[in-house]
């Protein structure tokens, strides 16, 4: 017998599609495509597996929409059909029990390590810094002939997704990735239309967004995922990403998901220890009270939910109307059927460290790649081990990759 539970109630989109219940599985890092970037049944396993757990969305993990440009060595990439046959298969088995897969499209403009590329593109010609500077090279600026080659590469990745079964897709807009890079004035340096104001920073993501709907038609769902802030001086503020949920809400965007930060200053992987914060768990539920109030347009909240208290609490609030969980999901992959039963025990999700402080000053470098190989456990029809040795995965990535490990592990 199902429990009563408001985190059971379906949402409806506002192009009439429904989800049918109130839990989001976040985008995760896989790393599991093939040396060729294409997707592998590995993937086909992990998404049945999240499908059966009872999520109502799932997200899945960066899908890149250019095969020169990629955010880690393992990104799935989408820019043909050659591999239409298997995204059908990765598409049926992620939407069985009546679940959403939604695929994630990204370009990691100049987030694209050493390991991968040679030189990255950015808006502007302007490197990245902080203790992962070093991974990366510097990029050299994006022409606005290669601007629109690469909008119109969002638009066809999200045609194919459709195509082969997806239910819709998310333009990934935060986390120091392209669009976000051309949202920020610290990255975004250009003076031309592309550059300068809000208006022009914001028109890359705008007309991706436009594109994308040409395709895709307009009942097909699309999501954005956006920075609250960089939390960077002189980067994407949170009154201007208020002023871009306006926009995204008034051209038609049908579900926007909140994140923060990026890899110079990573408030994603950082847990906000904030005694709000630890109150509400999760990390960016007082920007959704305030983007509430401008706008109607779904929201979800992604990043330190891990009690059903504190999941009834966010939905009952009406700050969000989905909850994102991540990592949770990577060790629990059926706790909304675990909720439903009244089964979950509230899941304590631990830092991922070493004890030694050069290797920990790399913490969400850990953390992902700890993370990806509980996805790769899932991927082979195995139970998660919670209790996996964080040196034991350090050594299984050297050993496949050497020292520059630190250099590949991205998210």
């Amino acid at each position: 017998m199902k429990k009563e539970t408001i985190l059971a109630n379906s949402l409806q989109l506002p192009n009439g599609i429904i989800i049918k219940n109130r839990f989001f599985k976040a985008a995760l890092s896989e790393n599991l495509a093939q040396e060729d970037n294409n997707p592998t049944m590995s993937l086909v396993t992990l998404y049945e597996t999240w499908a059966n757990g009872g999520a109502g969305l799932v997200m899945t993990g960066n899908v890149m929409v250019d095969r020169n440009a990629l955010g880690e060595p393992g990104n799935v990439v989408v820019d043909d059909e050659t591999n239409l046959d298997l995204l059908k298969k990765w598409a049926k088995a992620g939407t069985k029990n009546g679940t959403h897969l939604w695929m994630q499209l990204n370009h990691p403009g100049k987030q694209s390590p050493k390991a991968v590329s040679r030189q990255p593109v950015a808006p502007s010609a302007i490197p990245l810094t902080g203790n992962l500077g070093n991974f990366f090279n510097h990029p050299r600026a994006l022409s606005e002939t290669e601007i629109k080659e690469i909008i119109k590469r969002f638009g066809n990745a999200a045609r194919i997704a459709k195509k082969a079964g997806f239910t819709g897709v998310q333009i990934h807009g935060a986390h120091g990735y392209l669009i976000n890079q051309f949202l920020s004035s610290h990255h975004n340096q250009r003076t031309d239309k592309w550059g300068g104001s809000l208006d022009n920073r914001m028109r890359f993501l705008i007309k991706t967004y436009y594109e994308i709907r040409k395709q895709v038609g307009e009942k097909f769902p699309i999501g954005l995922k956006l920075n609250s802030a960089d939390f960077q001086r002189g980067g994407f503020t949170e009154e201007e990403s208020m002023q871009v949920l306006q926009k995204m809400s008034d051209v038609g965007i049908d579900l926007i998901e909140i994140s923060g930060g990026n890899y110079e200053n990573p408030k994603m992987f950082i847990a906000n220890t904030s005694e709000r914060t630890k109150k509400r768990e999760a990390y960016f539920l007082d920007y959704a009270d305030k983007a509430r109030k401008i706008i109607s347009t779904p929201l979800v909240v992604t990043g330190g939910f891990h009690s059903e208290e504190g999941m009834i609490e966010a939905i009952a609030s009406g700050a969000i109307d989905m909850v994102g969980i991540g990592k949770a999901f990577a060790l629990v992959p059926d706790l909304p059927n675990q909720i439903f039963q009244g089964k979950y025990k509230t899941i304590q999700i631990k830092p991922i460290r070493t004890g030694v402080k050069w290797i920990d000053s790399k913490a969400a470098v850990l953390e992902i790649g700890w993370y990806e190989q509980q996805l790769e456990r899932m991927s082979k029809a195995k139970h998660p081990n919670p209790n996996y040795s964080v040196w034991l995965s350090l050594m299984k990535y050297m050993m496949a990759n050497g020292l520059s490990v630190f250099q590949k592990r991205r998210g």
